[in-house]
């Protein structure tokens, strides 16, 4: 829907008691996005249907992501990051596990002048959020209800992870590191079986998240294969669990559109398509737009003002490339997967984080996939160009 030009159409007048932001969701992305448009001075609302349900995922960021003004209790461990493909490679970056209760409580305290509804947002029309059993009166309305779901088969991430004591994880990972990601398949995997890997990071208080990770497939790996898989490495290593070791199930598309659901409102967090596709990361890249979108909404122009903060034209060029990239993985041989991580991780330390980081820098994108074609053998380049001549890769059918 496209927003006519300030004073080119008539625009209906809001109807009595309007708030001037709804925002739908209440997760990371929606609570820190209404609280900064309550900071801008926007009469705002947040609706969900359970707002009071506690938080129970782990979330985590580079160092560098994060705001500069996130205060220093929302991080629970700083750690080095290293990674396994072929061989080992220390990443040269500090890897941020983030305190969930803390982060909670902090953007909860933003709310102190937002309008918290317990309802569910399904759709929107100018001047009201639509409910299951009614309507909120509202200039705008802002989709943040997380991730979304396709008429056709997403590609997810999924994982399956177990909490343990430092001491049980040490053959694993040694205090203070975070392993990114380890794709050593001696433990267990029969041949032609969809790779994972194994991600292991310290959450604070002498605890750590062990973590059987399936990157990326369409559709996700099942949960119970990657918890199969998590006992078989663990056994592997020496390491034995507690029976009564709290577990973590995640399961997200790391695919989507640009836009929303709840047209003609903006979209924001994962419902944005902010999740980058290589690391399922999207909550520092929301804490850091946050501000930026309220000041955006705050303008004679929003839903225009909003397109530019959130998706200018080289974020939506560098999702096109980090789309190709997701679609080559998903396309390539179980047995070529470790040796294409082999090749990114020895990249410069630059392209690297330009790739995982740089959702608006397309030279420097296209920069690290140039560099990454470069080093790349023949065999892997053939699978790298795929992407960009064949038709989305069909839904994987074996494990």
């Amino acid at each position: 829907m496209r927003e006519p030009a300030a004073g080119t159409a008539h625009v209906p007048a809001p109807p009595p008691g309007a708030v001037d932001v709804l925002v739908a969701g209440g997760g990371p992305a929606g609570r820190a996005l209404a609280a900064a448009c309550a900071r801008t001075g926007l009469r705002t609302a947040l609706a969900d249907p359970a707002p009071d349900r506690p938080w129970r995922a782990t979330y985590a960021a580079w160092a560098g992501e994060l705001p500069a003004d996130l205060p220093a209790e929302v991080v629970a461990t700083r750690a080095r990051g290293r990674a396994v493909a072929l061989t080992e490679h220390r990443l040269g970056w500090e890897y941020t596990v983030l305190d969930t209760a803390a982060l909670r409580a902090h953007l909860d305290a933003g709310l102190s002048g937002v309008t918290v509804h317990r309802a569910k947002v399904v759709g929107s029309e100018p001047g009201y959020a639509r409910l299951a059993d009614g309507c909120i009166p509202a200039r705008l309305v802002v989709d943040a209800t997380g991730h979304r779901r396709d008429r056709r088969p997403a590609a997810e991430q999924t994982a399956y992870g177990l909490v343990v004591d430092e001491a049980v994880a040490a053959p694993l990972v040694a205090p203070g590191e975070a392993l990114f990601m380890d794709w050593r398949q001696d433990h267990h995997r029969p041949g032609g079986a969809w790779p994972t890997f194994l991600y292991a990071v310290p959450l604070g208080g002498g605890r750590v998240l062990v973590e059987e990770t399936s990157l990326a497939r369409r559709p996700g790996l099942s949960l119970p294969e990657l918890r199969e898989r998590l006992h078989a490495r663990l056994a592997h290593r020496g390491v034995r669990p507690p029976a009564d070791a709290e577990e973590e199930r995640v399961r997200f598309p790391v695919e989507g559109p640009i836009g929303a659901t709840l047209a003609p409102g903006p979209a924001f967090g994962a419902a944005g398509a902010l999740v980058h596709p290589a690391t399922g990361f999207s909550v520092a890249t929301a804490l850091r737009l946050a501000p930026l979108l309220a000041e955006a909404l705050a303008g004679s122009a929003p839903r225009r003002a909003a397109r530019s903060v959130v998706w200018p034209a080289q974020a939506r060029a560098v999702h096109v490339l980090r789309h190709r990239g997701l679609e080559a993985l998903l396309r390539m041989p179980p047995d070529r997967v470790p040796a294409f991580f082999e090749v990114f991780l020895g990249l410069p330390a630059h392209h690297r984080w330009a790739y995982l980081t740089g959702r608006a820098d397309l030279p420097g994108t296209a920069a690290a996939m140039r560099a990454l074609w470069a080093r790349a053998d023949w065999p892997l380049r053939a699978r790298l160009v795929g992407p960009a001549l064949l038709p989305r890769a069909r839904p994987a059918t074996t494990g």
